[in-house]
């Protein structure tokens, strides 16, 4: 999912009106300003949520040529926070992700469709628990430009997309606790010095 929040920093970046770039360029995630939310309706009763935050990563933008920038990534599956330790434990247990065999989510980019001047559709491979599967992000780019305290080219944006759980091996007590997870992601990045 971080891997996500990347891929989809790469197309906003894409609706910028800055000047051309002879080669791609890279941004660095700004740790402090990057989440990746996630939440699931729990047996019709509440919707939980957790969060994964406090992650870094890299995206390689090609501003002349946006299909030509990519993004990989990858992160631990322990770094993800739902506000209950024995939920988190559980999360990580055989029942679900296993982390004992498969401690990491990792996203790489495929393809990178523009939607509007702010918007695009961005496809990749997410792998969770052993299994990659297609996902589709819808992205928006919510500001780019100098950051006012870091003196420097920043971008920040927001994607969305839903994942079905049990494509992943996950689907442990589906579908009394939805197998829908929907995803929303907020990133900040700064121009990679």
């Amino acid at each position: 999912m971080k891997s996500i929040l990347l891929a989809a920093g790469l197309a906003t970046a894409t609706f910028t009106g800055t000047a051309a770039f002879a080669a791609p360029e890279a941004y660095v995630l700004d740790p402090s300003h990057s989440q990746i939310v996630f939440s699931y309706n729990h047996l019709g009763f509440s919707t939980t949520t957790g969060m994964f935050s406090g992650f870094e990563g890299t995206i390689s933008f090609d501003q002349e040529d946006p299909a030509a920038s990519s993004v990989e990534v990858t992160f631990p599956v322990s770094s993800m926070m739902t506000g209950w330790e024995k939920r988190d434990a559980h999360f990580q247990s055989e029942d679900f992700f296993n982390t004992a065999q498969n401690a990491d989510v990792s996203f790489k980019s495929t393809s990178i469709e523009v939607t509007g001047e702010k918007t695009a559709d961005i496809t990749g491979d997410l792998t969770m628990n052993g299994t990659t599967k297609p996902v589709t992000l819808k992205a928006e780019m919510t500001q780019m430009g100098d950051h006012p305290m870091q003196k420097k080219p920043w971008v920040g944006f927001n994607a969305t997309t839903t994942v079905i759980r049990s494509d992943y091996g996950l689907g442990q007590f589906a579908p009394f606790v939805s197998d829908e997870v929907e995803i929303m992601i907020s990133i900040e990045a700064s121009k990679a010095e």
